[in-house]
C-alpha cells in the first residue's frame, strides 16, 4: 500500500487497477491489459489520450510563460483569449469568466460571488442556496454541501445551515414517481413542492437554484420533459437565479454544444465548466457569471481595495493555452456533431438492453447514459447497497471495458467524445457479457426477487 490517501475511495479497497498509459480512447495497465476507456476517465477526456495538439500546446506554452498569476490587475494573452472564446460560446448574456482549478472550487466561487453580489444590490439577506437531492457539485465544504448524496455528507459534519442549503426532489421519474403517477403529473407534483418550498422559506431570502441539466454521478438521471419549463417559471416568478452546473454535460457531452440546450434550459444566469474545458489535459475550471452579476461588483471591490477572492493558479497560463486549443479543436473539428452522431448509435444499442432480465432502466441522452441493475425488473427493486454495482463494475474490467458503478446498482458510460460507431460495438459487447456474468452472480446467490 502506497502513502496515498485516494480521493472517493473506499481507503479498505485501495490500488485495484494501476493505469500506465493512455492512447486514443484505451488505456493500459501495468500487466500490459488494454481496457476501453469507457468513461473518459471521471466524465472528462472527451479527447481521448495522447493527443498530441493539446500536449504540443502545453510544451509551447510552457517554454513561453510556464506560469504568471492573475493578481494585482496582472494578466497574460493566452488567459484573455480563453475567457473570451468561453464567453462566445456559453447560453450566458455578456458572460464574464472565473478561472479555478476544478469543478468544485468553481461551484465554491459561485456561492461567494452569489452572495458578494447580493450584498452589493442590498439584498443581503438573499443567500439560501436550492439543491437537489441525488445531485453532485462537488467536495469543498461549500460545494459537497450543496451535493446531495449522502456518501460525501457522513462523517464530515457539513454546514448546510450555516451556508442556506436547502434540498428539493430529484427529478428521477423511474425511482421518485408514486404507484400510478405518469411523467406529467410527476414533474407537477415535484415542481409544485419546489415552489411551496420556496414560498415557505420565503422567496426574498433564495438566491439561486442550482441544477446538472443530465446528472452524472448520482445515477445520469434525464429528467422528464417540462420539468425545466416548471422550474424556470418558478424561478422568474419569485426572482431566483438559475445556476446550471455544466462540469459534465459541457462541450458537447449531450447531443449539444451545453446540456443547457439539450434540456431546453434557457440564458442561465450563472454557469459552472470544468473537466471537458481542457478535456482534462490540464487541471482548468470556469465559473461563468451574467454581465450584469459582475458589474455589480466592480464598486464595492473598488472600496474595499480588492476583490478578495481568487488561487495561485486562477488562469494558470498552461491550462488556458491547453483549454484553447481543445475549444478550437472541438469547432475545427466538428466534434460536438459528430458525438451527436455517435451518442445516438449509444443510446439506441444501449436500448436494446432494457429486455435484460437484470435491467430495470436504461437512460442518456448523447455520449453519457447509465444502466440501472434490479432485484426484481417487475417492481423496480433495487439491489441493497452497492455491492452489485461493484461486481458489474469489475466484470466490465474483465472484458476490457472500464465504467463505473453509481447510485448503487447502476453502471455509467461516458466515452471519449472521438470514439467511433466501432468502439460503440465494442463497449456494447462488453457492457453486455459483464451484464451476464451479473446475472449469473446474483441467481447464484439467489437475490433476485422476481
Amino acid at each position: 500500500m502506497s502513502n496515498i490517501i485516494y480521493p472517493t475511495t473506499n481507503l479498505k479497497n485501495t490500488e485495484t487497477l494501476t493505469i500506465e498509459r493512455g492512447d486514443g480512447v484505451y488505456v493500459y495497465d501495468d500487466q500490459g491489459n488494454r481496457y476501453l476507456e469507457g468513461l473518459a476517465g471521471l466524465w472528462c477526456t472527451s479527447l481521448g489520450y495522447n493527443n498530441r495538439e493539446l500536449i504540443d500546446a502545453a510544451n509551447e506554452q510552457m517554454g513561453q510563460l510556464s506560469y504568471s498569476h492573475m493578481f494585482g490587475g496582472k494578466t497574460h494573452q493566452v488567459g484573455i483569449d480563453l475567457a473570451a472564446k468561453v464567453a462566445e460560446m456559453v447560453p450566458v448574456e455578456n458572460a464574464k469568466v472565473f478561472f479555478g482549478n476544478s469543478g468544485s472550487d468553481a461551484n465554491d466561487t459561485h456561492i461567494k460571488m452569489l452572495r458578494y453580489y447580493f450584498n452589493a444590490i442590498g439584498k443581503p439577506e438573499k443567500f439560501k442556496i436550492i439543491s437537489r437531492d441525488r445531485s453532485y457539485h462537488g467536495i469543498t465544504v461549500a460545494s459537497a454541501s450543496l451535493t446531495g448524496l449522502p456518501a460525501n455528507h457522513q462523517h464530515f459534519d457539513l454546514p448546510f445551515d450555516t451556508l442556506g442549503i436547502l434540498r428539493t426532489d430529484a427529478p428521477h421519474y423511474y425511482r421518485g414517481a408514486l404507484p400510478g403517477e405518469s411523467e406529467a403529473d410527476f414533474v407537477t407534483r415535484i415542481t409544485n413542492n419546489l415552489e411551496q418550498m420556496i414560498l415557505q422559506e420565503g422567496p426574498e431570502t433564495i438566491a439561486a437554484f442550482i441544477a446538472e441539466p443530465i446528472t452524472g454521478a448520482s445515477g445520469v438521471i434525464v429528467p422528464p420533459q417540462g420539468y425545466y419549463q416548471r422550474v424556470q417559471d418558478i424561478l422568474a416568478k419569485y426572482d431566483i437565479l438559475f445556476w446550471a452546473d455544466e462540469v459534465i454535460t459541457g462541450f458537447g457531452r449531450t447531443g449539444k454544444d451545453f446540456g443547457c440546450n439539450t434540456m431546453g434550459i434557457d440564458s442561465p444566469a450563472l454557469m459552472t465548466l470544468a473537466k471537458q474545458l481542457s478535456s482534462a489535459y490540464i487541471p482548468i475550471s470556469a465559473s461563468v457569471v451574467r454581465g450584469d452579476i459582475y458589474e455589480a461588483m466592480i464598486e464595492p471591490s473598488s472600496q474595499v481595495g480588492v476583490f478578495g477572492h481568487g488561487y495561485t493558479y486562477s488562469g494558470h497560463p498552461v491550462g488556458c493555452a491547453v483549454a484553447l486549443k481543445t475549444l478550437e479543436i472541438y469547432q475545427r473539428d466538428n466534434i460536438f456533431g459528430k458525438a451527436a452522431e455517435t451518442g445516438a448509435y449509444l443510446q439506441e444499442g444501449l436500448s436494446k438492453l432494457a429486455d435484460h432480465p437484470l435491467v430495470g432502466e436504461v437512460r442518456g441522452e448523447g455520449m453519457i447514459a447509465a444502466v440501472e441493475m434490479v432485484a426484481n425488473k417487475q417492481t423496480g427493486e433495487a439491489f441493497a447497497g452497492g455491492a452489485i454495482g461493484a461486481f458489474a463494475q469489475q466484470a466490465c474490467e474483465r472484458h476490457g471495458l472500464i465504467t463505473r458503478a453509481v447510485a448503487g446498482s447502476s453502471l455509467a458510460l461516458c466515452p471519449p467524445l472521438i470514439a467511433t460507431e466501432q468502439h460503440i460495438d465494442e463497449i456494447l459487447e462488453s457492457f453486455g457479457k459483464a451484464l451476464d456474468d451479473t446475472l449469473d452472480h446474483v441467481t447464484k446467490q439467489g437475490l433476485l426477487t422476481g
